[in-house]
């Protein structure tokens, strides 16, 4: 199984339970070398962002996986955390439109189903 669709699986169950909305994974390979994987979701407020962000850490933590990088804490409209071959992107919806990373990665695969990315046949999940 690919290390990353356990990450990317780990990271969706986190920002879950803290009520993320629109959960969107893109798959990266053969698009980008920045990462393998973008996990893009949203919070209504600056404090639910944090708190998304914050709980993923938290649940990788817990997992013996460390966060490499980091951005945006303070400011809460948009944090990201990077773990290497997955990038979490945390945005207020209001910057997550204007922004639209989605729009800029239009080339990134998009998939409805975890499972098939599990077995490497190049799909993405797209929600919990």
């Amino acid at each position: 199984m690919n290390d990353s669709i356990q990450l990317v699986q780990w990271i969706v169950e986190a920002a879950g339970e803290q009520k993320a909305l629109d959960l969107v994974t893109l798959d990266l390979r053969g698009v980008s070398l920045i990462a393998d994987y973008f996990v893009i979701c949203s919070g209504r407020s600056t404090v639910q962002v944090k708190a998304i962000a914050e709980h993923i850490e938290k649940f990788l933590e817990n997992q013996g996986i460390r966060v490499l990088h980091r951005e945006g804490k303070r400011e809460g409209q948009w944090l990201l955390l990077d773990y290497g071959s997955v990038v979490v992107h945390v945005f207020r919806e209001e910057e997550r439109r204007y922004y639209g990373l989605e729009r800029l990665w239009a080339d990134a695969k998009l998939v409805e189903d975890l499972e098939e990315a599990k077995e490497d046949k190049g799909l993405t999940f797209v929600g919990p």
